[in-house]
């Protein structure tokens, strides 16, 4: 069960933590693995260490939020080794390097648009490159990795970000209805704590958080690629449009 042999998919932001968690465990059930990130070396680093472990995997460097690389991109790539079946959307961050949490009513109008970019239009830009190829295939799995601050008001400074979070899943619902008679499912996974020293950085004030988390740890990046391969296989293929919390039981829905 849950296999992905014959399949290839493309993972945005894949050269570390969550994305990288993805990646890895999609080549483990067989996919190709197209290993995205704007850090060309991150990329082949994730690609070779897949490789090593006896998968298929290929670093695809571009920024998702240059919509005129994107596209050329999966192009080229889908000429020279497969067309992509399954889409993880990753790639997303809270706006950028040395984020500070900031009430919406403290932000500068100037950072508004970056947090769009890299969390909303940057999923709609990598579905915009793999959507054609699916809907003629009539096949296609695609997956955005959004977060519980799209879903629920939190008090902790990060409107922007679930703002983007929340269009991204409210897109993901509205692409999932559009071309559910294609073949293709779309569907969103609202992410809660991440161990942060996944992506090498310090844990700073979530691990105190985590101590409220019903399961009592943080998040891993194999709890989310576990969900995406299970979203990715043929045994989900009558979800479609859902939005799931993996996030340990907080909260629960």
């Amino acid at each position: 069960m849950f296999e992905l042999h014959g399949r290839t998919a493309l993972v945005t932001g894949a050269g570390q933590g969550v994305g990288a968690g993805i990646a890895e465990l999609m080549a483990r059930q067989g996919a190709a693995v197209a290993v995205n990130d704007i850090v060309a070396e991150r990329a082949e680093e994730v690609a070779a260490r897949i490789r090593e472990a006896g998968g298929s995997a290929y670093a695809l460097p571009f920024d998702v939020t240059d919509q005129g690389a994107v596209a050329p991109a999966v192009r080229a790539f889908e000429r020279m080794v497969a067309p992509v079946d399954i889409l993880v959307n990753n790639a997303g961050n809270g706006g950028a390097e040395g984020f500070r949490p900031t009430r919406f009513r403290d932000s500068d109008p100037a950072d508004w648009q970056r947090f769009a970019d890299i969390n909303l239009f940057g999923v709609m830009n990598a579905t915009r490159a793999v959507l054609d190829g699916m809907c003629a295939r009539r096949h296609g799995r695609v997956i955005t990795i959004a977060s519980g601050a799209g879903t629920q008001g939190l008090n902790i400074g990060v409107s922007l970000y679930g703002a983007a979070k929340g269009g991204a899943i409210a897109f993901t619902r509205h692409l999932a209805v559009e071309h559910a008679r294609e073949g293709i499912t779309a569907n969103s996974i609202a992410v809660g704590l991440i161990d942060p020293a996944s992506s090498g950085r310090q844990a700073s004030a979530t691990v105190a958080m985590a101590k409220a988390i019903p399961v009592g740890r943080l998040g891993k990046p194999e709890d989310i690629g576990a969900t995406c391969v299970f979203l990715a296989s043929r045994e989900a293929e009558w979800i479609t449009g859902q939005t799931w919390q993996v996030n340990g039981g907080a909260p629960t829905t």
